[in-house]
């Protein structure tokens, strides 16, 4: 990963706009977003993945942000958002 000059190590930073952050944990927790909210502000990106790989289906572990989001918020990929199942 990239590291940055206070201590922090981006998992992958791709073409200086996006923030690839990877886990391998059992659930993603708001400490992980907060942690990617804040290599987004360190390198000035506005685009960021989230990818845990401890789930049954890849799909339902990865949450991302970008500013042409249709939600104000958090996008979340699942099988919700995926119509074909």
């Amino acid at each position: 990963g990239m590291r940055l000059d206070c201590g922090y190590r981006v998992d992958m930073l791709i073409d200086d706009q996006l923030i690839v952050e990877l886990k391998a944990v059992e659930q993603l927790q708001k400490i992980h977003e907060a942690q990617v909210i804040t290599y987004m502000k360190l390198c000035n990106c506005t685009v960021w993945l989230l990818i845990n790989f401890n789930v049954n289906q890849l799909k339902n572990g990865i949450r991302g942000y970008s500013p042409r989001c249709t939600r104000r918020a958090l996008c979340e990929f699942s099988s919700k958002d995926n119509k074909e199942d």
